[in-house]
């Protein structure tokens, strides 16, 4: 919407016109909550790109993206006999716990660390074409699941072998629920962790970092049984290991304990809260910070 106002020039007595422009106010909440509904809607193309993305990564290759099963095939089998004996246990039950448990960290960490970089990974399409800020997040979770499930094949000779740990019952259906939970806090806090890395370079390397040692204080390798019934409390109240007993417990049979899933679900809303403000606050300055 435009004004005219007419102005005399003193010294010429010329008469000049002068507009006003007004720019509509930008509700960015509104633009935030577009930009999320219109990431989901675009399944399609985040599915595409995240196909793509393992295709290319094994290209001229006979096995192609099954080369990521054998090798993780080869490190938890190795493990499981290396340190089932080290720690005394009972491979029966060892093994199912360890495998389950490395194949879900596998896809835990390597969202987190890969969520982290997904701007400057993507920052040639966020230039060139307009598309929605939350689809380069679920492209990024969608190429490590269609990981995760081609990793499952490791689990079959465990079922096989060691059925007394590991079971395929009415349990194993809970591995839906765990999965969307996954997904939905990837989704998230993958969102924050862009923004963040996307702005400060940096972080990438601390997150990395901070992975590492998040894998030898949550029990992955190890249960929270050998520890002192006082100091098991720590290890339950750790968010990862929630989330790790989400996929772990119904890939071997048992179900999570309603902690693990009170824990996930306090992470999830307080997650949420700072996506929303951060995201909304911040999403218009993305682009600038490539």
């Amino acid at each position: 919407m435009s004004t005219n106002q007419a102005v005399i020039d003193e010294n010429s007595g010329l008469s000049h016109t002068h507009d006003e422009i007004f720019f509509p106010s930008v509700n960015q909440q509104s633009l935030a909550l577009h930009d999320i509904k219109t990431g989901l809607l675009s399944w399609h193309i985040w599915f595409m790109l995240a196909y793509q993305d393992i295709r290319l990564r094994y290209r001229r290759s006979i096995l192609g993206p099954f080369w990521i099963t054998i090798s993780m095939a080869i490190t938890v089998y190795t493990m499981g006999f290396l340190y089932g004996h080290l720690f005394h246990m009972d491979l029966q039950q060892y093994y199912p716990y360890l495998v389950s448990g490395m194949l879900t960290w596998a896809l835990i960490s390597s969202a987190i660390t890969e969520l982290t970089d997904t701007f400057t990974t993507s920052d040639g399409l966020l230039k060139q074409i307009k598309l929605p800020y939350s689809l380069y997040v679920h492209r990024i979770i969608t190429r490590n699941l269609i990981i995760f499930f081609h990793n499952l094949l490791v689990m079959l000779p465990i079922y096989v072998l060691f059925h007394q740990g590991a079971k395929i019952n009415i349990n194993t259906l809970l591995l839906i629920p765990g999965i969307a939970f996954i997904y939905l806090n990837a989704a998230i806090f993958g969102l924050i962790l862009a923004m963040i890395g996307a702005r400060y370079r940096d972080i990438s390397q601390i997150i990395k970092s901070l992975v590492q040692v998040i894998f030898f204080v949550t029990p992955i390798m190890w249960s929270p049984t050998i520890l002192p019934q006082k100091d098991q409390i720590f290890v339950y109240l750790n968010p990862v290991y929630s989330y790790i007993e989400l996929i772990r417990a119904p890939l071997i049979g048992n179900a999570p304990s309603l902690l693990c899933f009170g824990i996930t679900l306090a992470m999830t809303l307080i997650g949420a809260i700072i996506c929303s403000q951060l995201f909304t606050r911040y999403r218009a300055r993305i682009i600038y910070w490539l």
